[in-house]
Formats: C-alpha cells, sequence, structure tokens
C-alpha cells in the first residue's frame, strides 16, 4: 500500500489550495481516508476523513465550513479543497487509510486509528 499526499504550497491567509492523496495497492472503496495535520512542536491533529462505501465525512471544528473533503474513486484520488486559509492551517499534511476505521461524530480523526500513511505535503499560509 501506497500513499502520496501533494498539492502543498505557500498561500497568502484567505487563499486556497487542493491537496490531492493517490492510493496504489488498496481501493478507495474499501477505506476511509483522512487527512491529517501537524504544526511544528505540535501533535498530529485530524483534518478531515470520508469513506466512500457509505458515503460518511466528517471534519474538525477548526475547519468546517472552510475545507471540504471528496474522492474520485474511478482514479483513486482523495482530495481536500483548503479555503479561507488561516496563517494557524499552516502545517505539514499528511493522508492516511484504513480499512476499519469509522469516519462520523467522534471516530476517524485518531492518528492511531489508521495504518498506512504518506509522506507529508508543506501548506505555508502568510499573513
Amino acid at each position: 500500500v501506497q500513499l502520496q499526499a501533494f498539492g502543498g504550497g505557500l498561500v497568502q491567509a484567505g487563499g486556497s489550495l487542493r491537496l490531492s492523496c493517490a492510493a496504489s495497492g488498496l481501493s478507495f472503496d474499501d477505506y476511509a481516508v483522512a487527512w491529517f495535520r501537524q504544526a511544528p512542536g505540535k501533535e498530529r491533529e485530524g483534518v478531515s476523513c470520508t469513506r466512500s462505501y457509505d458515503g460518511s465525512i466528517n471534519y474538525a471544528d477548526s475547519v468546517k465550513g472552510r475545507f471540504t473533503i471528496s474522492s474520485d474513486n474511478a482514479q483513486n484520488i482523495v482530495y481536500l479543497q483548503m479555503n479561507g486559509l488561516k496563517p494557524e492551517d499552516t502545517a505539514v499534511y499528511y493522508c492516511a487509510a484504513d480499512r476499519s476505521v469509522l469516519c462520523w461524530d467522534a471516530y476517524g480523526l485518531g492518528p492511531s486509528d489508521y495504518a498506512s500513511w504518506g509522506q507529508g505535503t508543506q501548506v505555508t499560509v502568510s499573513s
């Protein structure tokens, strides 16, 4: 299983970026896929997750209304559209996948729940 996250960059506050998570060796039809982020000196935190086979989606409170997760199962890619970016969104963003994770209410945003991880992509938001 390999996951690859890309699409990060430098953007001004209020701007937008779209991250992509591409997978090989698994089908997103069968997995929960999540985005996490980690800022320097801080713990890794869950941003959003999705499960295609039941359509469930979950967001951290800090990104609700600004970020949108979506999936293209034909291409095996999960996107994270990030609008209204703030300096506090600056972090390395990772995607992760796991077959058995639920993705609703209080579930799906814990890093320890996910077995497969991609490398990170840096997102920097300037003020």
